[in-house]
């Protein structure tokens, strides 16, 4: 079976630094663009009734055949195995990922019906395989089990973003940007206090560093094409 690239989605992240670890942590937006083929309006028919939908889309930034039958979850520092099927891991015999995703709106546009939505977990380009409805009476399960997350789904930084870099972020980012920074964009394993950390998002470059459970912004410039 050879899966189909249906659409891609394009979203604020060029580079997967930064991009929240699960869908719904934070309101980061995308766009969902119909390959040629697949933009039939029929398709959609419905689709508009809504509110949440299941994205099933490809690690296409993860080398091919690159697998491992255990893996080192960041949130647990990096310090300790899982097995892959216990684990969202990117690292699949089968590189595929599942995200739930907010519908907010259905536009038209020069490349046909496009679906806005938010809650989004993946880098601009990204390839996506299918779209399914989210149903709450099936898909909600608010008994079940959280496993060792149990204790790390609520980690959170403090962020201190000073005024004379914040301005230069746009308002409609702002909000995001601060959700997207407290949940630590860093690989848990790294602890220098002294580093300063860059990340991409919305054609920005946000300089941060991170000591004592704080990131603190030092920097935010504009990040050119190709750079």
């Amino acid at each position: 079976m050879i899966l189909k690239i249906i659409a891609r989605i394009r979203t604020d992240f060029p580079e997967k630094f930064g991009v929240p670890r699960q869908s719904g942590l934070a309101d980061t937006k995308g766009v969902i663009v119909f390959e040629p083929k697949y933009r039939d309006p029929e398709a959609l028919r419905g689709i508009e009734g809504f509110s949440h939908l299941w994205i099933l889309w490809g690690f296409s930034e993860v080398p091919e055949g690159k697998w491992s039958p255990t893996v080192r979850p960041p949130r647990l520092g990096g310090n300790k195995r899982e097995g892959v099927f216990a684990t969202r891991s990117p690292f699949r015999p089968n590189p595929v990922g599942l995200s739930c995703v907010k519908l907010e709106r259905i536009e038209q546009r020069q490349e046909g019906l496009v679906l806005c939505v938010s809650g989004v977990d993946m880098t601009d380009g990204t390839p996506v395989f299918d779209i399914k409805p989210y149903l709450p009476y099936v898909d909600s399960h608010p008994e079940a089990e959280d496993g060792f997350t149990r204790d790390i789904k609520d980690y959170r930084l403090s962020v201190e973003f000073p005024g004379e870099w914040l301005k230069k972020v746009p308002k409609e980012h702002q909000e995001t940007l601060r959700e997207i920074l407290s949940q630590d964009p860093r690989p848990s394993y790294q602890e220098d206090k002294e580093r300063v950390y860059g990340m991409a998002y919305a054609g920005m470059e946000i300089h941060f560093t991170v000591a004592e459970g704080l990131l603190t912004v030092c920097g935010v410039t504009a990040k050119t094409i190709g750079q």
